[in-house]
Parts: C-alpha cells; structure tokens; sequence
C-alpha cells in the first residue's frame, strides 16, 4: 500500500509538471549508459513565499552557488577521462543527465524525470526487475537531508545512489537503504575527529551550537553520546528558516540572543553543527557583537565554504578550525573547471524540464578561479571517485577485458551488489565500501587563515579512521592569542598534583581543588577521592603516593640503649657479687636473719630480671613479647613475696609467737612461708596467663599522633587495665611491706629494716605512677626506654636496697654478724619491752 501511494505521487507530480520534462536537459550527454547527477547550483537561505500554483521551483531566482558548479564539472570530468580509458569500460560510452536541485528546494522533480523512461513516463507495476529508467545510477545530492529523501524512493527501483556529501548515518541502515552508498566518511567520523581535536587541547568546556534541522541535531546527539569528559557549558539553537518563511526580526532576535550567550560564556572553544548557508546571518552578528578571541569548530559542511570566509571583519571572531574531507588533488580539473566543454555555452536553455538556467556559471567561476584552486579538491574528489565506482562497477559486470565489453541490458538492481563491492585505487587513493556503505576516505583539520590569501584553508593534522587518531603538528596552528598560546578552555583550572576534584553543581568539568590529607594519596585511576595509604605507609599532604613508614624501636646502638645495658650489666654483676658472698656466708646471722635460703630465690629471680632487659632492645618479636611481659613481673612478685615472708615472720617471732603459739608453731611446721610464696606465684601467673590469652603479646605497628609518618614497633602492652591487673597483686605485696615493716620500726636493728624496704617500696611505686603518666602522655620509643629503666631501677633497688646493707655488714662490720651480738641485740630490746 506504501508503495502504491508513493507511486501515485510520482505519477501526479509528472501530471503537474505539465509534460515539459519531455525534453533534454542543458546538462546532457548521450551515452551507451546514463548517470544522474544532482548538484546544487543556486541556493539561498532566506525562504520564499508559498507556492500558490503546484508548479517546479525556479532555480534561478536563487543566489548562485559556485561550489556546485565546482562538483558538476568533477563529474564531467570524470565521465570524459573514462570515456577516453583504454582500461576501463573499454568500448563504452558514459553518458549523463545533471540536474540543478536548488539546495533542498527541488529534489523531488529530477528524481522522478530519472525514474522516467524515454516517454517521459513512470509506469505502474508490482515487479520493476525488468523496469528501464533514464539512468542506471545517481551521483548526489549534496545535503544529509535531500540525500535521504531521494534514498526512500531510489530503493523502491534498487538504482544505486552515490551521495558525495551526505554525511547523514541515516543511511548506515542497510536494511532501509540497500541501494544508498557515500563516498564520503559519516557525521560519527566526523564527530570523532572533532572530540579529539578537544581532547588533543584539553578543551574540556565548550559551548555548541547546532541548526534547528536534521543536520544539526543528529550531529548533536552524536555528539552527546560520545562527549566523555567534556561538560557542555551553552547548547543553543540556530534558527532555520522554512520554505515561505521571512528573515523577520523574530528570528534576527533570536540569532542575537544565540551570539550574546555565546559571549557571556565562560568557555572559550564553539563546535558550530550546521550546513553553511544557516551560518551567514550567524557570523554577522557575531562581527556586529564584536565576539573576539574564541576557537570555532566547523562542520564539514561549512569548514571551507569561502562566501562564508568573505565576510567582512569575520577574522575578528577568532580562530576558526573545522573538520574537512580529505584534500586530494585531481590532476587536470582546476583548468577543466573554466574551460568551455561540450554543450556548455553559458547559455540558457529553451526548455524547461528542471529549470535548468546556468548562464553565470561559467563566468563566476573563472572570477574565483584562484579562490577554487586555493580551497582544494575536497568534495570534487568525492564526486570524481563516485563516477569511477559506478564505472568500475560497470566494467565488472559487462565481464569488460582488455578488449572491450560484452555491452548488454543493464537494470539498475543488478549494478547494487557490484557497486557494494568495488575495490580500487584511484590517485593512489584505496576506495570501496564498508559494512555501513561509506568509503575509507577519512578527514583532515584544517585552520581558515586571513593573511595568506593563497592558503585559505591550511591543513593542520590528518584524521585516521581505522586508527581513531589525529596526527598533526600544533605548531602549524596560529592562534589569535598573545605569544600564540594556545588558547584554553575549561571550567576549572587543572588541579596539581595530589588533589582530588570536588564536582560543583552538576558539570563535571567543574570542580574545586581540595589537598589530599596527609596518610592518603591521589590515585590517577579516581581523581574524585584520595586514597588512604596502607597501614605500613604514609603519605604528606598533596601526595600522589605513599612511602613506607619511618619504624622506631629501641635500637642497640642508641644512648639510652647503652645506659640500660650497662646498669643492668652492674646490676646482674652485683646480684651474682652478692649470691657468692651469700653462700659463702650462709652460716651467719646476716644471712640467716635476711632469708636465709629465701634469698637465693630472690637473687635468682632477679638475675633473671637482669637478664630480661635485651629483650626491650631490637626488634620486638612475639619470644621478646612474651619475656617482657613474663618475666619480670614473675621476677618481681618472687622477690616481694619473700621479703613480705621474710617480715612477717620477724613480727611473728617477736611479737605474735607468745601471743599465738599454736599458729606460729603450724607456720614453722608446715614452712607456711614457701606455701605463701607458691601461692603468691600462683596467683601471679594465672593472671599473667590470663592477660596472654585475652591479650596475646606480638609486636604491633602503633601510630604516633606527633608524627603519623613515623610508626613504632612495639609489643601490644599498652592496655592500662591489663598493666594495672598484672601489678595488682604486687601493690598488694609492697603494702604489706610496708604494714610489717612499720610494724617492726621497733624491733632490735639488726631485724629491722624498715628503712630500706620503705626505700624500694617507695622507689616502686614512684616508678610505676611514672610508668601510668608517660603512657598515658607520650608515644613511640620513650615509652619503652621508660619501661625498661623502670626495670632496671626496681631491680637495683631490690639489689642494692635489701641485699646491699647485708654485704656490707658482712664486709665492714663484722663483729655485728656474730651471734652474740645479735643475741644482745634481741635481749636489750626485751628489757626495753619489759
């Protein structure tokens, strides 16, 4: 039903065209095979009245359009050199019919005068295999839109269509458009290479302005998929106008609005989607807002169109770029261009098939001949490469040779799959088709420069398709900055090195620089979040990465190192000094009344407390750990029960004996002082074994708050509350010490020894609130050196403070270690009592 109806149509409008396209057309070949060639000679954006009567568009009430006499001439040139090879279609004629569609204005008329036969007629029918049109292929048109109107009916005929300009991707969709080829790259080509000219600048914000038609706002959504990492600061419209639409002070309010946005922006780069004839009204007021010192980006379609290059004062807007067709030179055509040739007599016809007027062409052309030269053969080539992939199309399927061709009926549907098919070199140039029916040929940036006239258009890098790459050097580029700086454009200034972006508002190119934190990092992978650095790192403020900890610990070769060895070096010399004088002494009343055998457990327990303090030097280890906090608190305890023994049992001799008989005489029977002293041992190693088991000692990484970039390795033993339950029972101890030994002030000097238990009790103590407050103030190796001399001093003081007075009784006052002299020590303090 589709199909009818779009027939009807055709049928209708050659009704109405009133048989005039019964005659040739001014651009006429005759050939053994015919090609359509649609080019837009006259076009004009301000729009015209609404047509009263149904009559064809006059072309030549439009202003001229020489680039499109510029295409024309490509084909016939094209068509002339093949018709002279030896090579291809050797034997064959090709011939032409061209048609000027007026832009967009007349595209329907000429495609319907191709459809066609020789009668002028469009014959119904529901199978057109063997359906005979003017021509066997079309070349054109030259606009994304036209393109794809004379797509959908060309289809329905399967005639092969070469468009040399249309970049439109509607017609990727093979499906839709089987029979539609592009000797030009797509619109998303195009957009690549325009993003990686933003990327190879670090143009990160930019505005875009695009025309209210189907050029404009497919290349905008092309380029708003595939905008990552670059923020849009202002998207504005362009106005188009419609058929019988005026340039009314509507839309002139409208363009003006568009510039001043542009102006008051904040970003500095413009990408212009548009077709050129939208853009004339547009750079006028831009000049007339005096809008200087930006980059424009042009589309293909108005990178080098030169009435837009003319237009007065146009150098004040800035620097202009844009995304051209490749430039590739055809030998010969510059002169083939304003040469008379064939029927081309600058005259106008007598007929009126197509309203074919082109009596200026010609002229015009020779009088920016230069300008043409200078501006390259960039679509030319495309209209010149379309005819060669007809011809060579052609020559494979009339099975042509060397010789000649097997010339035949050829219908338009059978030349489709060889056309799809090509593959050849012209001007060194690969041409044929990819899956999505446009060719390889890719594009190239150039610049629009003022002060060289005679490289208008200079090429500034080359586009790779297969490769997605741009290959240019930036020093070619001139930019209208100071110095030649190239220009920038972004919202937020780049950050420096270890900061994170902070987005404001919705744009992510917009954001606030915020300095990572000392002991985190920027990762390049997130510049939105720093990083926080491993536990065995750190990092300074604004860092990029982590370095490894400075680790403390108490080393061998430090001075408080030194200093603890050496005093406990003295200290476990003079405990061993002190256990031989013991025991060669053992028999005297010195020794008998310090402990006796108790004592050599005390020196014993406090070797080994010596002994212990290498283990706070070097590296902790879980074996030092556990020596720390095993050892000398076993050592310690021992030494404090027995004292406490010790003075407990001179109160009981003296003064609870008579008074408790029965219970001094169980304490002595069942040495009740050993049983205390295992008893105390107990008691000290479950909770020493219970703080292990909640509280495993290994060495730790502890942070310190004065300097994070500095860890301590040390053993996890800084939990007060475990400190205080492993020295709570030896609180415990000292305060008996203390009790008995007050008790005992009064007890014959040689047994009473409360001066020197109340010194290393109150040493004792000291040390240990000491030992509360520098955890509890400082961190790091202090606290370690802190607690090994605590060690050392408590030690000593048990030393030098319970055992010292002994030896020297025993060295320098011998007559007091004789039993006569402690028995009447005993019996003055008896009297005394009595």
């Amino acid at each position: 039903m589709r199909r009818a109806g779009v027939l009807a149509m055709y049928v209708s409008v050659l009704i109405t065209a009133g048989g005039s396209a019964s005659q040739s057309s001014d651009f006429h070949l005759a050939g053994d095979y015919l090609l359509g060639g649609l080019f837009s000679l006259h076009a004009e954006v301000v729009g015209r009245l609404n047509l009263s009567q149904p009559v064809v568009p006059m072309c030549q009430v439009y202003n001229l359009k020489i680039v499109g006499y510029s295409y024309l001439r490509a084909m016939r040139f094209a068509v002339e050199e093949i018709n002279n090879s030896s090579t291809l279609l050797p034997g064959v004629s090709l011939g032409y019919e061209m048609v000027d569609v007026c832009y967009l204005t007349n595209s329907i008329h000429p495609i319907l005068y191709f459809l066609s036969n020789k009668h002028s007629v469009v014959q119904l029918h529901n199978n057109y295999t063997c359906y005979q049109p003017r021509v066997l292929a079309i070349i054109g048109p030259d606009s994304s839109e036209a393109a794809v109107i004379v797509a959908d009916i060309l289809n329905l005929f399967l005639i092969p269509q070469v468009s040399y300009r249309a970049t439109t991707d509607e017609l990727n969709n093979r499906e839709r458009f089987p029979s539609a080829f592009r000797a030009i790259s797509s619109m998303e080509q195009q957009i690549v290479a325009m993003l990686l000219l933003l990327k190879e600048f670090q143009w990160t914000w930019i505005n875009v302005i695009y025309s209210d038609d189907d050029y404009g706002r497919q290349n905008l959504k092309l380029l708003r998929a595939q905008t990552t990492g670059i923020c849009v600061a202002l998207q504005e419209t362009i106005p188009v106008l419609r058929r019988g639409q005026l340039f009314s002070e509507d839309l002139q309010g409208k363009i003006r609005a568009v510039v001043s946005k542009i102006t008051h922006s904040t970003a500095t780069v413009v990408i212009v989607l548009s077709l050129e004839l939208t853009l004339q009204f547009f750079f006028q007021e831009a000049v007339r807002q005096n809008v200087t010192d930006l980059v424009w980006i042009a589309a293909e379609a108005w990178a080098i169109d030169h009435t837009l290059y003319n237009l007065t004062d146009l150098w004040k807007v800035g620097t202009i770029l844009g995304v051209a067709a490749k430039e590739i030179t055809i030998p010969g055509f510059d002169d083939f261009r304003v040469s008379l040739a064939g029927g081309d007599n600058g005259q106008a016809s007598d007929q009126n098939t197509c309203n074919q007027v082109c009596d200026q062409c010609l002229r015009v052309a020779r009088d920016i001949d230069q300008h043409l030269r200078l501006q390259g053969e960039r679509i030319d080539f495309n209209v010149y490469s379309s005819v060669y992939i007809v011809a060579h199309a052609l020559h494979k399927l009339l099975d042509c040779n060397a010789t000649g061709c097997h010339k035949r009926m050829v219908y338009p549907w059978q030349l489709v799959p060889e056309v799809s098919s090509v593959d050849f070199t012209l001007l060194n140039k690969r041409i044929n088709f990819r899956e999505n029916g446009d060719t390889p040929n890719s594009f190239e940036i150039i610049q629009w420069q003022w002060n060289q006239p005679y490289c208008p258009f200079k090429k500034i890098a080359s586009y790779s398709a297969k490769r997605q790459k741009l290959l240019f050097n930036p020093h070619d580029i001139s930019w209208h900055t100071p110095n030649n700086m190239v220009p920038i454009s972004v919202c937020s200034q780049k950050c420096g090195p270890g900061q994170w972006l902070k987005p404001i508002g919705f744009y992510s190119c917009c954001f606030e620089c915020i300095d990572c934190e000392s002991g985190t990092f920027l990762n390049n992978s997130d510049p939105y979040n720093c990083q926080p650095c491993p536990t065995d790192q750190w990092s300074n403020a604004r860092s990029q990465d982590c370095y490894p900890r400075l680790v403390e610990y108490l080393e061998w070769q430090e001075g408080p190192t030194v200093a603890l060895l050496l005093f406990s070096m003295l200290g476990l010399i003079a405990i061993l000094v002190m256990s031989v004088i013991f025991a060669i002494h053992s028999h005297t009343p010195v020794v008998k009344s310090a402990g006796g055998r108790m004592c050599f457990f005390m020196m014993a327990s406090l070797v080994i407390g010596f002994l212990s303090i290498p283990m706070y030097v070097g590296i902790p280890t879980v074996f030092k750990c556990m020596c720390r906090q095993t050892a000398f608190s076993l050592c310690f305890t021992l030494c404090l029960s027995c004292i406490t023994v010790r003075s407990f049992q001179i109160i009981c001799v003296f003064k609870m004996a008579t008074r408790l008989p029965k219970a001094y005489n169980y304490w002595k029977k069942y040495n009740g002082q050993y049983i205390f002293i295992a008893v105390v041992l107990a008691l000290k190693s479950a909770i020493i074994t219970t703080n292990i088991i909640f509280n495993f000692p290994a060495p730790i990484l502890l942070d310190v708050e004065d300097d994070p970039s500095i860890v301590v390795l040390e053993c996890n033993e800084r939990d007060n509350l475990r400190l205080l339950s492993n020295s709570s029972l030896d609180m415990f101890l000292s305060i008996l010490c203390f009790y008995f030994a007050y008790m005992g002030k009064e007890l014959p000097k040689n047994y009473n020894e409360a001066k020197y238990i109340t010194l290393c009790m109150t040493s004792y103590f000291v040390s240990w609130v000491a030992v509360f407050l520098i955890r509890s103030i400082y961190q790091g190796v202090l606290v370690t050196i802190f607690d090994a001399a605590v060690v050392v001093i408590n030690l000593l003081g048990l030393s030098m403070g319970y055992f010292g007075p002994k030896c020297y009784l025993i060295f320098f006052r011998p007559e007091c270690n004789t039993a006569a002299y402690f028995q009447t020590s005993i019996q003055s303090y008896t009297m005394r009592q009595d």
